[in-house]
């Protein structure tokens, strides 16, 4: 399940809500292979309902209240819904279906340490 990624897009910006409900939907409805769990979804929605006067998407229209009260949809879906269904699933998933783990970063060496990893610098140039 992609619930904490999604999360993590949508404390950046909350109008990402509109296409990830959207994609959850169809691929629950229309696919059966659900990206999300039932309680994450659930849930997405209740905070859609309570912030849709804040949120801004263009697909938005596609999704009302009564939807988002429901906790399920049955409109139409946008063209662009199933393909970027398939980019998600192809950014967030390794071939077998599981979820890919996110990398976890290397730190960066701070400008006054850049020459530690390749030893004390007065050794770099003896060649005696």
């Amino acid at each position: 399940m992609l619930d904490s990624q999604a999360q993590e897009i949508f404390d950046d910006n909350i109008n990402m809500m509109v296409p990830w409900y959207l994609m959850a939907s169809f691929a629950y409805y229309k696919q059966d292979d659900s990206i999300f769990s039932d309680a994450f979804f659930d849930n997405m929605s209740k905070v859609m309902l309570e912030r849709w006067d804040e949120i801004e998407h263009f697909h938005k229209d596609h999704i009302n209240k009564d939807d988002l009260a429901a906790g399920s949809f049955l409109g139409e879906y946008p063209s662009r819904v199933e393909g970027g269904l398939d980019a998600v699933r192809k950014k967030f998933y390794t071939k077998s279906g599981s979820v890919r783990k996110k990398k976890a970063s290397k730190p960066k060496p701070s400008l006054e340490n850049t020459m530690g990893a390749f030893g004390d610098p007065q050794d770099l140039f003896d060649f005696g």
